[in-house]
């Protein structure tokens, strides 16, 4: 879990649109963001080992 007033500061604007980041809306980390997804990779596990993202399944071969 990301720490609260790092998310907070996040919601802010910023003064310049260069210091702008992603973090993932569920959780608030900000490592391992897949923008495809719009989430974290934590996230992204936990919800394709779930069934709910359409259109991804677990490779095997």
């Amino acid at each position: 879990m990301a720490k609260k007033g790092l998310v907070e500061k996040h919601k802010k604007d910023k003064k310049y649109d260069v210091r702008e980041y992603n973090r993932c809306p569920l959780c608030g980390r900000a490592d391992g963001y897949l923008r495809k997804f719009d989430m974290c990779r934590i996230c992204f596990r936990e919800l394709a080992h779930k069934g709910e993202i359409p259109g991804v399944v677990k490779a095997s071969w």
